[in-house]
């Protein structure tokens, strides 16, 4: 009767090695999957019918224009984008970056 509880046990080891290992194995033979996109997506109202990489040229010439020669200006697209900035650092780079690049023609900074 020893033997025959024996391998019984010894049995049902066998049998719960060979059930937890095969699953184990089978995820690893699935090759990873892949993910296919159709590139980037807009809705309609996500680009303006009239968008024209010319007309967008031109409309940044006179913002840059009106950055060198209207301090009002200057203030207050300083407010709108560096205002919300609650980090110190980050407000500090916000407000350097308006004294880069473009040289003050109208007023002194």
């Amino acid at each position: 009767m020893k033997i025959g509880m024996t391998s019984l046990a010894g049995a049902a080891v066998c049998l719960m090695t060979v059930a937890t290992t095969l699953p184990a194995h089978a995820q690893y033979a699935a090759p990873p999957r892949q993910v296919v996109t159709n590139g980037p997506q807009t809705n309609p109202g996500d680009v303006s019918p009239n968008w024209s990489a010319r007309r967008n040229v031109i409309e940044s010439a006179q913002y840059d224009r009106m950055l060198e020669t209207s301090q009002a200006f200057r203030q207050a697209r300083m407010r709108k984008e560096c205002g919300p900035i609650n980090d110190p650092q980050l407000h500090a780079s916000c407000m350097a970056s308006f004294n880069q690049d473009e040289p003050s023609r109208g007023f002194r900074r």
